[in-house]
């Protein structure tokens, strides 16, 4: 007797896998109807937003071409001075003033001008942090612009924000006195006025003296 044959399953090839992309395409393609699908537009990036670099306050220092003792003696102390007052303003405001230092024995201490000049005197102890505080605060304006004799003429700084300032250091019935040229208190007018937090109150006034209108 012959046996019947049970007919073997046998395992069809796999679709290629772009057959089965194709076949998906095709059947997405049906079933959104007529039409040509295209992509939704990307946004433009938003343009990014101007940045206004704040200002600074630069130096430097005339040197003779071949300088005495005394000579590089001073340049040296200045150098150390006005690094650490023009640093000094350059963290503690957005102030900005290109100063040139030079040195002239005959200056009984130390002056500043608004025009950007500062000249130191052969009188060491001037040669300090604390004067070229001061002296750069004249070449912005203290006692030397038109804005301080307006706000500062009477005797009292009369402009809002650095009279806000003196307040919230001081209290509320503090004021800025002017005089000569000069305000107090944080003028830093003398040596013995000098500390840190005085020097960075000075700093604070001197900025907020300007945003008033000096």
């Amino acid at each position: 007797m012959s046996r019947r044959r049970t007919p073997m399953l046998t395992e069809r090839p796999p679709i290629p896998l772009r057959n089965k992309v194709a076949v998906a395409a095709l059947a997405a393609a049906m079933l959104a109807g007529p039409g040509v699908a295209q992509a939704a537009p990307q946004a433009a990036p938003a343009p990014a937003q101007e940045r206004v670099a704040a200002a600074s306050i630069t130096w430097s220092i005339e040197r003779a071409s071949n300088p005495t003792a005394d000579q590089q003696d001073a340049y040296n102390r200045i150098t150390a001075a006005m690094n650490a007052a023009v640093s000094r303003y350059n963290n503690l405001s957005d102030l900005g003033k290109n100063i040139r230092v030079r040195y002239e024995p005959g200056v009984p201490t130390a002056d500043g001008n608004i025009n950007g000049t500062i000249r130191f005197g052969s009188n060491r102890s001037y040669m300090t942090q604390r004067t070229a505080l001061h002296e750069i605060a004249h070449t912005i304006g203290v006692g030397t612009s038109s804005g301080w004799s307006r706000l500062g003429g009477s005797g009292t700084w009369t402009g809002a924000q650095a009279t806000a300032l003196v307040r919230q250091f001081d209290g509320s019935g503090a004021k800025l006195s002017t005089g000569g040229g000069h305000f107090w208190p944080y003028g830093l007018n003398y040596e013995n006025e000098f500390s840190n937090t005085a020097a960075d109150r000075h700093v604070q006034i001197v900025a907020a003296m300007v945003r008033d209108g000096m």
